[in-house]
């Protein structure tokens, strides 16, 4: 059953939404006396590759624009994703207490929403994302001024590698 519409915009949706809740995920990873997304603000770019369950893949770019809260605990995200056959906009919140991490996407366009858990340390962060028939989990690495998002699930979407850089 396709919960998030047909073909390859669906399909790419899914993919998007987990992406988006993970880039979102990836400034837990700075933790500085600001809180752990201190020093997060502002804007990154970057592309990638969505890998399908027939193995076909397609390259995707991205932008996100993030603002972080007063205290450095919360965050809010908005990401723009497009390729040549589709194009996304998604709005994200994450809040971190200590290790862990939590927060909510939604796709307003197409009214679909899900959530994240997990935890962050050292540069690594591992979340598990969900949204209504969809789940998967999620690796980010960052260095600082570049980001490395993987994302592994069982579905239409086997695969999304997305590396962005901070402009």
């Amino acid at each position: 059953m396709t919960l998030f519409g047909s073909g390859l915009s669906g399909r790419a949706f899914k993919a998007a939404g987990l992406g988006a809740a993970l880039l979102l995920t990836v400034s837990a990873s700075h933790a500085q006396s600001g809180g752990p997304f201190a020093g997060f603000d502002g804007s990154w770019s970057g592309s990638g590759t969505v890998t399908l369950s027939n193995g076909s893949t397609e390259h995707i770019r991205c932008k996100a624009d993030y603002k972080v809260a007063p205290g450095g605990l919360n965050l809010k995200q908005s990401l723009h994703c497009a390729s040549d056959s589709y194009k996304f906009d998604l709005s994200s919140e994450v809040t971190s207490q200590g290790e862990r991490i939590s927060g909510n996407w939604s796709e307003k366009s197409r009214n679909i929403f899900g959530n994240l858990q997990g935890t962050a340390g050292g540069g690594v962060i591992d979340v598990f994302v969900e949204a209504a028939g969809f789940a998967a989990n999620l690796n980010l690495r960052s260095n600082g001024t570049r980001q490395v998002v993987q994302i592994d699930s069982k579905g239409e979407i086997r695969g999304v590698s997305i590396t962005m850089t901070k402009s």
